[in-house]
């Protein structure tokens, strides 16, 4: 019966391709009749059902002998799809092609363009080096054309000639030469893209076109974009002198100093050694700036990456918004764009203000989270690992398990880069070994693996937790992972390795071989360390290792025989078994696999795949010395502008070629002072540059010198530019949107992150519990010339701002005489938001004075760097807050403190068990204790042995809740709940050392 359906199966496939061969060759039948009828109606319609064949996949070569025939047609619409035919064939069909070539050769006459154009493209695309020849006469004639169209089919033409005979390279520079030199915006990047293919190496057919193409820029296509803006970046790292210089000045009109007179450079001699942008260097970097408002993805990233490796450093930041637009307003984020933005991550502050536009979405592809995971965890620090933290933990939950897997890799590198949460790092990671997933115990289990190699003798606990759980784990590489634990730091857990190594005596045989090589290695280091205890389980294992399936397992039992157990045979190996097997391993180092990218070029293929693709181009070095700059400074003045407008009318019909471009930007300059009006963020050239517009048609025609001219040019450009792009940027904005100008349209989307508990906000600040009178230098009589200042924290709520830590100075003159007009200065980080005292006008000797300040240290203990000054000196000082001191103490129920603890576990847990001194251990001198530390409000406890205290930190206003817990004589269990996972092990940790210490 199976024989049966087979045969009958076999012999309807075979009827159904027989039936489906005999539609395609009657339906093939039936076009070539229309294609050779007498009425162009009936062929026209059989050509769009052909090209609609060709759309669809469909094969149309058996029609080509028909399709051919046409190709002298007088019908225009029909010649076109010929055309269209014959280019998709031409390669496949060059016989039959070659005896059309002289109709080819008629149709580059045709008065046409598009049949020029198209014929063009179908003569390039016969691949036979027999027409090598009429080729390149076709293609030096179309470079040639009145039409752009055709100019920029002949530049595509090009490369098809080179790919198919290199010989031919100098012939093709020459027509590239040519065709640099056009002056149409359609023409310029096919022409650039030749260039690239061909002659890269050729900079000095750029040189006279170089501000010809800067100018252009914004009026050529969106792909020939790309393709200018890589060459120029090549071309201005060999041309250009690094402005990556400690001591270069970056002058928007810089160029005044390339023109500046020669008594003006001999009085500033000094200057002019140091580093000022040539002017062609700022005409490319500004040109190229509004082009970052792009709706084309590849020409925002090139934009990017041209101003990554060209611009100065202070300048680089104004590509960050561009970026993040792009993630927002594609639903399909491209990949490039976010390796991309890896690389810019090695700058720091870019990003940081848009880290929630890298949050993961559900619907994002498994490649995409991945990467977004790579770029949240380059953006971790002190200041934002909380709120990183507690979005690695959403993540971890997530349904995609390479996705969770990849979270709790991102958490290892974040406790190893950050050593403050490390410890509330691993607490998190030990919370999820009972997660019913296995590949997030799994992937747990290898990054706790890795985290304990840094600080092992802290945490022995968690290895001992880690064996309870052996049984319980099934991926082999956390069974590993483990055992290779047990092994490393057996002495640290000298009761429980044996009975692992029991267990795994039994099961050794159904093992993974990753697991048995462990349990060898186990085995062995146990025999060195407890050989009593272990002997003959590891004697057991290695018999049952030498008769193995795996040779792996084989040679390393053989090995670690020889090797620990000593004998006749062994030599002298065995002396140093335990400095081999028990020798101290580094840590390992958790880094990002996109940390070298930024060896290629960015936006590459390279750069992407991270491999040298072929035909990718290095970027040089900045040369040391500038090449002659006067090499740009050729044809383009005749090609833009004329000295007068008679010069222009002796021209008369040759302004018929004037490119589209040029027209544009004379209707746009009328309309620039308007609109560079209401834009308040266009750069002050360009208001310079409408203002000296306006003054040149009141002034009479002057001769200008070349110098002149050039800087003429400039400045239209940068108008150009304004208007085109800026202006109409700020149009939508007012009309659209509705919003002042200066108001950045991304700050629209950026929202302060909330606490995670609501509640921080409604709790009602009680007293402080405890004043402490210890004061702290500020500043030395004898550093500051005899005014001396000290500085305590009152721990009162601050008058100025809720948000700031109240501290006061106490300002002492220790000199002879009176010291004048004593204020705040300078203040550092920028951005540091302090109220400062009022200028003291006078402090006569002897004399002492008590002043308030309040500062914002925006829940961080770094310190408040400012200048105190006088009439006469500034001195540096800084204050240097305890983490105790950024809290505000709260009035709180113990019910309410059980439900605000709940909101708060894992990784926002931090907790300890200590040995308190005895006169520590009843209740006064605990609340006396934590006090002294911290901030903090006593809660009411119904427990004698549990101590609570709750405060909020003073300028997010998060919840801070302490528990100390005492069990038994002089052990206590200090537990903190905070979302802030920097601030919680700081605070342990000074509690710890307040309460072990009488």
């Amino acid at each position: 019966s199976h024989s049966h359906i087979y045969i009958y199966t076999c012999i309807h496939a075979s009827y159904s391709t027989c039936s489906d061969l005999f539609l395609l060759s009657t339906r093939n039948d039936d076009l070539k009749e229309m294609l050779e009828s007498n009425k162009d109606s009936l062929k026209l319609d059989a050509m769009k059902r052909i090209i609609a064949l060709i759309a669809k996949g469909k094969n149309a070569s058996e029609l080509f002998p028909a399709v051919v025939k046409n190709v002298a047609s007088k019908n225009i619409e029909l010649k076109k799809l010929v055309y269209v035919y014959l280019v998709r064939y031409a390669e496949e069909q060059q016989d039959l092609a070659l005896l059309s070539i002289s109709t080819f050769q008629r149709a580059l006459k045709d008065p046409n363009q598009l049949i020029r154009a198209s014929a063009l493209r179908v003569l390039s695309s016969i691949r036979v080096p027999i027409i090598v020849p009429i080729m390149m006469l076709a293609i030096k004639e179309a470079a040639s054309d009145m039409s752009p169209y055709v100019r920029k089919t002949s530049a595509h033409a090009i490369q098809k000639l080179y790919s198919l005979d290199p010989d031919q390279k100098e012939h093709l520079i020459e027509v590239i030469d040519k065709l640099l030199k056009d002056k149409s915006t359609l023409v310029a990047g096919s022409v650039v893209m030749a260039f690239e293919e061909v002659c890269p190496d050729r900079i000095d057919l750029i040189h006279k076109n170089y501000r010809k193409l800067c100018n252009l820029l914004v009026d050529v296509e969106e792909w020939g974009q790309v393709v200018i803006i890589s060459m120029l970046t090549r071309y201005a790292r060999t041309q250009f002198t690094s402005p990556w210089k400690e001591d270069g000045q970056f002058d928007e009109n810089s160029e005044t100093a390339f023109y500046e007179s020669d008594e003006k450079k001999t009085k500033n001699g000094d200057e002019n050694k140091s580093y000022v942008m040539d002017p062609d260097h700022r005409l490319l970097l500004r040109n190229t700036k509004p082009l970052l408002q792009s709706r084309n993805t590849a020409v925002v990233v090139s934009v990017a990456q041209l101003y990554w490796h060209l611009a100065p450093k202070h300048e680089v930041g104004v590509i960050t918004k561009s970026l993040v637009r792009l993630l927002r307003s594609h639903r399909y984020t491209p990949t490039p764009l976010f390796t991309n933005i890896l690389v810019l991550l090695s700058r720091q502050g870019m990003f940081e203000p848009y880290m929630k536009s890298f949050y993961v979405r559900s619907t994002d592809a498994t490649h995409i989270k991945s990467l977004k995971l790579e770029i949240l965890t380059s953006l971790a620090n002190e200041a934002n690992i909380s709120t990183i933290l507690r979005e690695f933990q959403t993540y971890v939950k997530s349904q995609d398990k390479q996705f969770a897997a990849g979270t709790i890799q991102a958490i290892g590198r974040c406790a190893t880069n950050i050593s403050e949460v490390t410890d509330t790092c691993l607490q998190g990671l030990v919370l999820l070994l009972s997660n019913r997933d296995e590949t997030v115990v799994a992937e747990s289990v290898v990054v706790i693996k890795k985290l304990l190699q840094t600080q092992p003798t802290q945490h022995s606990d968690i290895i001992k937790h880690m064996a309870k759980l052996f049984d319980n784990i099934a991926v082999p590489m956390a069974r590993a992972s483990i055992l290779w634990l047990m092994g490393e730091y057996c002495e640290r857990v000298p009761q429980i390795a044996p009975d692992v190594l029991r267990k795994m005596a039994k099961s050794f045989t159904s093992e993974e071989d990753i697991v048995k090589l462990q349990t060898v290695n186990l085995a062995a280091k146990l025999y060195l360390t407890n050989s009593k205890q272990t002997k003959l389980l590891t004697q057991y294992i290695l018999n049952l290792g030498k008769y193995d399936q795996n040779y792996d397992i084989r040679d390393r039992t053989r090995f670690i025989r020889q090797l620990i157990v000593p004998n006749e045979k062994s030599g002298a190996l065995g002396k140093y078994a335990r400095r081999i097997l028990l020798a101290p391993k580094p840590a390992p180092v958790l880094e990002s696999t996109y940390k070298d990218r930024d060896r290629y070029q960015l936006g590459t293929l390279s750069h992407t795949i991270n491999t040298k693709a072929s035909g990718y181009l290095e970027l040089s070095d900045w040369p040391a010395v500038a090449p002659d700059q006067s090499v740009r400074n050729v044809e383009v003045i005749e090609v833009f502008y004329s000295d007068s407008g008679e010069e222009e009318k002796e021209k008369g019909s040759g302004s018929s070629s004037k490119s589209s471009s040029e027209a544009e930007s004379d209707e746009e300059k009328s309309s620039s002072q308007s609109s560079e009006e209401s834009d308040k963020s266009s750069s002050q050239s360009e208001k310079s540059s409408s203002e000296s517009d306006s003054e040149q048609k009141t002034k009479k025609p002057q001769k200008k010198t070349v110098k002149d001219r050039y800087h003429t040019i400039m400045k239209y450009s940068t108008c150009t530019v304004a208007v085109k792009y800026v202006g109409t940027l700020v149009r939508f904005t007012i009309l659209v949107l509705r919003v002042p100008v200066s108001l950045s349209l991304f700050s629209l989307c950026i929202l302060t992150p909330c606490p995670l508990s609501c509640a921080a906000l409604l709790l009602q600040v009680s007293g402080p519990a405890f004043v402490p009178e210890k004061s702290h230098d500020l500043l030395h009589r004898m550093t500051g010339k005899g005014l001396s200042a000290q500085y305590q924290f009152p721990r009162q709520p601050c008058l100025y701002q809720p948000t700031m830590v109240s501290v006061q100075i106490s300002l002492t003159n220790t000199s002879d005489h009176p010291l004048e007009q004593i204020h705040i200065g300078d203040r550092s980080p920028t951005g540091l938001n302090m109220h400062c005292f009022n200028t003291i006008e006078c402090l006569l000797p002897e004399a002492s004075v008590t002043v308030s300040l309040g500062v914002d240290f925006n829940d961080s203990t770094q310190a408040a760097n400012f200048q105190l000054c006088t009439k006469e000196d500034q001195f540096s000082v800084s204050i240097q807050p305890a983490v105790g001191e950024l809290f505000l103490p709260v009035t709180m129920t113990e019910q309410d403190f059980h439900k605000e603890q709940g909101k708060l576990l894992g990784m926002n847990e931090s907790s300890a068990t200590i040995t308190m001194a005895a006169e520590n251990t009843i209740s006064q001198p605990i609340s006396r204790q934590v006090a002294t530390v911290a901030n903090l409000g006593v809660v009411p406890s119904g427990q004698d042995n549990i101590h609570r205290f709750a405060g909020k930190t003073a300028s997010s206003g998060a919840v801070v809740l302490v528990t100390v817990e005492l069990r038994g004589e002089s052990t206590a269990l200090i537990t903190i709940n905070t979302e802030k996972s920097v601030m919680g092990p700081m605070l342990l940790r000074d509690l710890k050392r307040a309460l072990a210490q009488a």
